[in-house]
Order: C-alpha cells, then sequence, then structure tokens
C-alpha cells in the first residue's frame, strides 16, 4: 500500500516540481543574458498550448516510442522514490532513452536522425559513470535496493567523493545541458533545428517535455542518495546541482562528440573507478 501511494505522489508531484525547476531555470537563464525572462510557470504554459495543437506526424510509430519513453521515465522515477533496486532503476532509465531514439529514427528526418546518432553516443558516455554509481553504492551499503541506501547511517560521499565528482559530470549530460546537449536543446541558444525532436508537434512534443521533468526529478533524487543520511542537506545539495548545472549550461558553447565520448569516458575512470578500486582495498 505504501509503495502505491508514493508512487501516485511521485506521479501528481514529480512533473510539478519540475516543470517549476525548469520555470527557474529560465528565469535564471534570462538574467544571465540581461533579460527579465518568461513566469516561473512558462513552462506549464507552452505544454498545455501544445496539448490543445494539432499532433502533426510522420508516421503513427513516432507517437508510440514517445508513449513508452514517458511512460518508462516515469516507472524509473517511481522505483527510485519507493526505494526499489538500483540496477533496475538504472536499466530501466536506459530503456526509456532507448525508446526515445527510436522515436527520433522513426521519423526519417535528417535533423532527427542525427540527434538520434548524438543521443546513443550520449548514452555511451554517460552509463559508466552511472553504473559505477550503482556498484560504489552497494560497496557501501552491502545492498542495491535504495531503501537500504537511504536507511544506511552514514553519508555516501565520505566514501564515494571520487565517484560523486564522475556522476556529476556525467549529470550535464544526462539533463542534456551545454556542452554535452549534441542530441537536442532546450533553449534554442546553439541550434535553431532542435535535433531528435524537430520531427514533434502538439501532444508528443508535450509529452517529451513532461518526460523530461520527471528525468529531471529522477536525477536528482540519485543525487539525494549520496546525502541521504540528512534529508534536509541532500535536498539543499541537491537543488545546488541543479542550479550549477543550469550556470554550466549558459557559459558553456557545445563541444564535438568525439570530446563528449572521451572526457565522459576518463573522468569515469579516474573519477569513479579509482574511488572504486580504492574503496575495494580499504573497506
Amino acid at each position: 500500500m505504501k509503495i502505491i501511494l508514493i508512487s501516485i505522489a511521485f506521479i501528481i508531484f514529480a512533473p510539478i516540481l519540475g516543470g517549476l525547476l525548469s520555470g527557474l531555470d529560465r528565469i535564471i537563464s534570462a538574467r544571465m543574458q540581461k533579460r527579465v525572462g518568461p513566469s516561473i510557470f512558462q513552462p506549464f504554459y507552452d505544454v498545455f498550448k501544445l496539448f490543445q495543437k494539432e499532433n502533426v506526424v510522420v508516421n503513427s510509430s513516432q507517437n508510440f516510442y514517445m508513449i513508452c519513453f514517458l511512460i518508462f521515465t516515469v516507472f524509473t522515477g517511481a522505483m527510485l522514490f519507493t526505494g526499489e533496486d538500483i540496477l533496475l532503476t538504472v536499466f530501466s532509465s536506459t530503456l526509456a532513452g532507448i525508446f526515445f531514439v527510436l522515436g527520433g529514427y522513426s521519423t526519417y528526418s535528417p535533423y532527427s536522425f542525427i540527434g538520434s546518432e548524438r543521443e546513443l553516443i550520449s548514452m555511451m558516455s554517460d552509463e559508466p559513470m552511472v553504473i559505477l554509481m550503482a556498484i560504489g553504492m552497494y560497496m557501501v551499503t552491502h545492498s542495491f535496493f535504495i531503501h537500504d541506501i537511504v536507511a544506511f547511517d552514514k553519508p555516501a560521499i565520505i566514501y564515494l567523493p571520487g565517484v560523486f565528482i564522475g556522476y556529476l559530470f556525467v549529470l550535464t549530460i544526462k539533463m542534456k545541458k551545454s556542452p554535452f546537449d549534441l542530441s537536442m536543446s532546450h533553449h534554442a541558444h546553439q541550434e535553431v533545428v532542435s535535433g531528435i525532436k524537430t520531427e514533434f508537434s502538439g501532444k508528443s512534443l508535450a509529452m517529451i517535455e513532461i518526460a523530461h521533468w520527471y528525468e529531471n526529478i529522477f536525477l536528482l533524487g540519485t543525487v539525494y542518495l549520496f546525502f541521504a543520511v540528512s534529508p534536509i542537506i541532500g535536498i539543499l545539495v541537491s537543488l545546488l546541482v541543479y542550479f550549477i548545472e543550469t550556470f554550466i549550461d549558459n557559459t558553456n558553447a557545445r563541444v564535438k562528440w568525439q570530446w563528449l565520448l572521451k572526457s565522459s569516458w576518463i573522468v569515469a575512470l579516474v573519477f569513479g573507478a579509482t574511488n572504486i578500486l580504492i574503496l575495494y582495498f580499504v573497506k
């Protein structure tokens, strides 16, 4: 019963929090560019407007893939917040990303096609560090279950500083922030054509935006795990990480995919794998 209630709470409140964070992101970005910026509720207005527009599609399968992308993104977040297996949440998150890529490929648009290829490269770049994060959590708490990780009597960051640094690095990729927003751009400050989302409109585009809100809350929830012994500190650090990502997004130009792949694997090896090896021999 408790799992059902938490899942329902996540389904209702996660898009509200995610939308508000997105609105705050736009305001901060505007202020950094010496503009007033839109209302904090503008992302909600945009999504409501998209739901009222005609849903023009190249083929029906692209909507199917985006529905699956949204469902598995919600499922991933619900698994995290109900304390399920962290490895399953990683696999579920990857599966959601695969559906997103398939949706882009299914449109036969050259822009979406390139965006999908870039999204696959992004997934290849961030997944090693995400798996190292899950392994690190297991080595510290001796459990893959998130409720055990949260209940651990010490903050995981004490044992996993390198893993945390590496995870923060790939978080920029996961949140699709510049300089790693290769597959698409949220703020149109990189390209006019929006990569993988180019051929999506109306309800399907609204679903992508909502899925992104769910995904951001899920990702901030994983940051919280490093400080779970102190909920207030965990929430504050998660919010601080989001603002840092917004700052990075507005102060860096997009890099090439070769640099993305190379830098993320080097960071995973130097910070993540080294931390895991030290933990293995010391703990």
